[in-house]
C-alpha cells in the first residue's frame, strides 16, 4: 500500500516554499548512499543575538532529543538544529515558541535576522543599537497568524511591541503599505529575496557592517547621546561562479536621519525594494543589484518618496575595527561578560554539556556573535574563577590558548546536509588551518601572527568569504576558488584570484604567497592589503615560479625534548594529526597552562 502524503517523510514543493518563512529547511544526507534520509534544519530569530537563559537552555535539551546532538551557532547570531524529523517538528516549533523564541522569518524572502553587537555593555550608545535592532526585526516580522495557527495551535506567545514600531508598521503617509492586507509591508508577495539589516555604533564592526542591505550605525554627540544614524545600503555576498553578472558588493553611504526617524527610512528603504527589486530572476533580485543599475542618487531619491523626507549628510565615522569579544570583560554595571571561542560555531559533546552546566548552574543569559562565538553575560566576580576553570577542562580556553588563526575563521555548515554545497567547508577547516599554521612556521611566519580565513561550501558566502583576507569558495568537488585582499576590519572586498584549486594542491598557492609576505610587506601591512598592493598578476608570476624552500635536515628541538625517546614518542604521536612533534608539544603545554590558570584575574 501506498504512504500517504502525511506519513512520507519528506513535504512537497509548496510546504517547502511556506515553511521556509517559519524558519525552517528541508535537507537530507548526502553522504549516505540509497535512499534519502530527509530531515529538517530549523533556524531561530534572535536580534542582537540575544537568547534568554530559557531559550538556550530549550535549544540545547531540543537538540538531544530531537536533533543530532549538536547546536549550531551561525554567521547572522542565530541557531541551527540539525536533523530534526518531519513527525517532530510541530514538538520542536511550538518548544521554541513557548520559550519566548522563535523562528518566524529566519528564512525566506522577507528581513532576516537583525544583527548588533553581542556584547552586554552598559554604554548608551551599545544599548541604543541593540534597541534599535529589536525594533528594527519587531517592525519587519510578518503580522498574519498563520505561524501561530499552524505550530501552536493560535496561542499568541507575544510579548508587547513598543507603540512606536506599530505606529511606524500602520504609518501610510506616503504609500507604503497595502491598507486592507494582514501584511501591511509585505502584502502577499512579500519581498523579491532575502534581506539582510545590521546595526552597530561607530568604530565597531563585529557585524560586517557593509555586507548587510542596510547598515544602520548609531551617531551621537560629544556626550554620548545617541542623536540619530548613518545608514549604509546595497551589500550583500552571495553570486553565481561563471556569471560575473552576479557579485558580492559592500554597502554605501545613503544617508543621515534623526533618531525618531530610524523605523520611517528603514521602511521606505524595504518598501523601495520591494516595489522595484527584480522578481523574474532570482539571481538579481537582491537590492544590491537594484542600487547597481540605478545608482545611489536615483536610489535616494525614489527611496527620499516613502520616506518623506530628504536625507540628511552622512555624518563623520571613526575607522572600523573587528572586535571579538573573547575573554573576560568587564559589563559597566558590575557584572562580567565571558566571550567564548567556539570553532565554527559548532556546540557538541563536552564542550556542550559543560556550557548548560554552567548556564544552568549560574541562570546565565547568552548571546551569540556576527563570528559564530558565544558570550556568557551578567556574571559576577566571585563566579569568574570556578566558571573558568570549568570551561577550561572542558577545552574552552581562554583566547590567548586559542590558535589566533582560529579567532577570526568562519565556515558554513556545507556538506553533508546543506543541500546547495559543492564541497567541504565546516568539516574540512580544521585541517585546513592546521596546514596553513604549517605553512606560516616553514616560511617563518610568528605564531601571534593571522589572516582571516572563511571558508564556504558553495558560491552563495553564508560565511561571508569576500571580506576574507583569504576566502575559499568551493568550486567542484575537493576543489575551491581563491579570493584574496579583504582587510581584516572588514572594510574592503577580496577579489577571484585563482579557480578549481584542489585541495590537497593548497600549499603550492599558499606558500609563496605567505613568505613573500614575510618578506615583501610594508611596516604592519596585512596579508589582505599586501596582496592588492602586490597587484594579482605579479602573485600569479611569484605562485607560477614557486619552486619551493630550501629546507635544512630538521633537528631535535632541545628547548622542548631533553631525550631522542620522549621526541620520537611525541613525533610518532604528532604524525597521526598530520603535525610536527613541536606544534603538538606546543599545543599540550598551551592546553596545561590554560586549564592551570584557574580564573585567575587578568
Amino acid at each position: 500500500m501506498m504512504k500517504s502524503r502525511r506519513d512520507a517523510p519528506n513535504i512537497n514543493e509548496a510546504a517547502t516554499q511556506l515553511i521556509k518563512f517559519h524558519g525552517s529547511y528541508q535537507q537530507y544526507n548526502r553522504d549516505e548512499r540509497g535512499a534519502r534520509s530527509y530531515s529538517f534544519m530549523l533556524r531561530t530569530k534572535n536580534p542582537c543575538g540575544k537568547v534568554s537563559n530559557k531559550l538556550y537552555l530549550t535549544m540545547d535539551d531540543l537538540a538531544d532529543q530531537f536533533g543530532i546532538g549538536t547546536l549550531r551557532l551561525t554567521t547572522r547570531q542565530t541557531f541551527q538544529l540539525h536533523g530534526v524529523l518531519k513527525k517532530d517538528l510541530k514538538t520542536v516549533m511550538s518548544s521554541i515558541i513557548r520559550s519566548m523564541g522563535s523562528t518566524l522569518g529566519a528564512c525566506g524572502d522577507l528581513n532576516r535576522n537583525v544583527l548588533a553587537p553581542a556584547a552586554p555593555i552598559a554604554r548608551k550608545d551599545y544599548l541604543f543599537a541593540q534597541e534599535t535592532a529589536e525594533n528594527i526585526a519587531a517592525l519587519l516580522t510578518p503580522q498574519s497568524g498563520f505561524y501561530y495557527d499552524m505550530w501552536v495551535d493560535g496561542e499568541r506567545i507575544m510579548t508587547a511591541e513598543p507603540p512606536e514600531v506599530v505606529k511606524a508598521r500602520n504609518d501610510n503617509t506616503h504609500g507604503t503599505n497595502f491598507p486592507d492586507s494582514p501584511e501591511p509591508i509585505y502584502g502577499t508577495q512579500f519581498l523579491p529575496r532575502k534581506f539582510k539589516i545590521a546595526v552597530t555604533v561607530p568604530g565597531d564592526n563585529s557585524v560586517d557592517i557593509l555586507t548587510n542591505d542596510i547598515g544602520v550605525v548609531v551617531v551621537t554627540d560629544e556626550n554620548g547621546e545617541p542623536q540619530g544614524f548613518n545608514i549604509y545600503v546595497g551589500g550583500g555576498m552571495g553570486r553565481t561562479h561563471r556569471l560575473e553578472t552576479t557579485f558580492p558588493r559592500l554597502g554605501e553611504p545613503l544617508g543621515y536621519v534623526p533618531k525618531e526617524d530610524i523605523l520611517y527610512a528603514v521602511k521606505a528603504i524595504v518598501v523601495t525594494q520591494r516595489d522595484n527589486g527584480r522578481r523574474d530572476d532570482r539571481k538579481y533580485s537582491r537590492m544590491k543589484y537594484l542600487i547597481n543599475s540605478w545608482g545611489i542618487e536615483k536610489f535616494r531619491s525614489v527611496v527620499e518618496q516613502y520616506y518623506g523626507k530628504k536625507f540628511e549628510p552622512f555624518r563623520e565615522l571613526p575607522e572600523w575595527e573587528f572586535k571579538s569579544y573573547l575573554g573576560w570583560h568587564e559589563q559597566g554595571d558590575g557584572g562580567l561578560y565571558c566571550g567564548l571561542h567556539v570553532d565554527n560555531g559548532r556546540i557538541g559533546g563536552k564542550m556542550k554539556k559543560t556550557l548548560r552546566e554552567v548556564i544552568e548552574k549560574y541562570n546565565l543569559n547568552v548571546c551569540i556573535t556576527p563570528n559564530q562565538n558565544l558570550l556568557l553575560c551578567d556574571i559576577r566576580s566571585a563566579w569568574k574563577r570556578p566558571i573558568t576553570t570549568v570551561l577550561a577542562q572542558a577545552g574552552l580556553l581562554h583566547p590567548r590558548y586559542v590558535d589566533p588563526l582560529n579567532i577570526t575563521a568562519m565556515a558554513c555548515p556545507a556538506l553533508p546536509l546543506c543541500p546547495l554545497a559543492i564541497t567541504e567547508a565546516e568539516r574540512g577547516i580544521p585541517g585546513l588551518l592546521k596546514r596553513v599554521r604549517a605553512v606560516f612556521e616553514k616560511v617563518g611566519l610568528k605564531y601571534s601572527e593571522s589572516v582571516v580565513i572563511r571558508v564556504t561550501g558553495c558560491p552563495n558566502g553564508c560565511s561571508r568569504p569576500y571580506m576574507a583576507e583569504l576566502g575559499l569558495v568551493g568550486d567542484g568537488p575537493n576543489s575551491y576558488q581563491i579570493w584574496l585582499g579583504g582587510r581584516p576590519n572588514q572594510t574592503q572586498l577580496a577579489r577571484s584570484f585563482m579557480d578549481k584549486v584542489k585541495v590537497q594542491d593548497l600549499e603550492k598557492v599558499l606558500e609563496p604567497l605567505f613568505y613573500y609576505w614575510k618578506r615583501k610587506r610594508q611596516s604592519k601591512e596585512s596579508f589582505g592589503d599586501f596582496t592588492t598592493r602586490m597587484g594579482f598578476e605579479k602573485l600569479k608570476e611569484l605562485v607560477e615560479k614557486w619552486e619551493g624552500l630550501v629546507t635544512k635536515p630538521p633537528r631535535y628541538n632541545l628547548q622542548l625534548f631533553a631525550d631522542k625517546e620522549t621526541y620520537e614518542a611525541m613525533d610518532e604521536f604528532a604524525k597521526l594529526q598530520n603535525k610536527s612533534a613541536h606544534q603538538l608539544a606546543i599545543e599540550v603545554i598551551r592546553t596545561f597552562v590554560a586549564t592551570q590558570q584557574n580564573g585567575k584575574v587578568e
